[in-house]
């Protein structure tokens, strides 16, 4: 944890306060991976953390307060995932591990952050702007990179013209997102899904099958 930490009052938290604040968020994270998000109380998450309501009080308004954190930082972490995109290539075999590495980092990054962007998710679709702006910060940090993909490759002749590159790229991220939402429930092993996403998004980006 970096910078300052304030209390719900405006007081600089100390080294023991950030402590607490922190066990606070991670048992919350923990409950939310068990609990439906609308059944998680205030008393029991301070329970969990050996604390009382009376401290998780000093550092987050109410649940969803505490829940916006941990979506923050989840945030940021999704932003990383453009990374899996900078630089590299659609061509020949270098295509196909672009595109088995999205998918990859894509299902992993879901996976690890299955609990909370399940609440993130419900947030946004009904209509709470706050998750609705953490969601597609995470979801642009790949659309864009991708989009620029296709418009390159499009510039070079390499995929039709009258192709639009954020609608395909739109529509890919928005395939992975609802698979990765979903990766446990499809009875498909993950030894088949990865790769035959991957064909997918290859497809999708380039227009071609990949070289293998």
């Amino acid at each position: 944890m970096t910078g300052q930490v304030r209390t719900v009052d405006g007081r600089v938290a100390g080294r023991r306060g950030q402590a607490t604040r922190q066990k606070l968020l991670d048992c919350l994270s923990e409950m939310l991976s068990s609990s439906p998000y609308r059944d998680v109380k205030v008393i029991d998450v301070a329970r969990r953390a050996g604390t009382s309501p009376a401290t998780f009080y000093q550092y987050f308004p109410d649940v969803e307060g505490a829940v916006l954190e941990i979506a923050e930082h989840m945030a940021a972490d999704g932003v990383g995932l453009g990374e899996l995109l900078e630089g590299r290539s659609w061509a020949g075999k270098a295509g196909w591990q672009t595109a088995q590495e999205l998918v990859d980092g894509f299902l992993d990054f879901w996976r690890r952050n299955d609990a909370i962007l399940r609440v993130v998710d419900l947030g946004a679709a009904e209509g709470d702007k706050r998750f609705h702006k953490l969601r597609m910060k995470i979801l642009n940090s790949v659309n864009n990179p991708l989009a620029d993909s296709i418009a390159q490759l499009q510039s070079k002749g390499r995929v039709d013209k009258d192709v639009s590159p954020a609608a395909v790229a739109g529509s890919l991220v928005a395939m992975l997102a609802s698979v990765a939402s979903h990766q446990k429930g499809f009875g498909v092993k993950q030894a088949e899904l990865k790769p035959n996403l991957a064909l997918l998004v290859h497809l999708g980006v380039t227009g071609r099958k990949p070289t293998k």
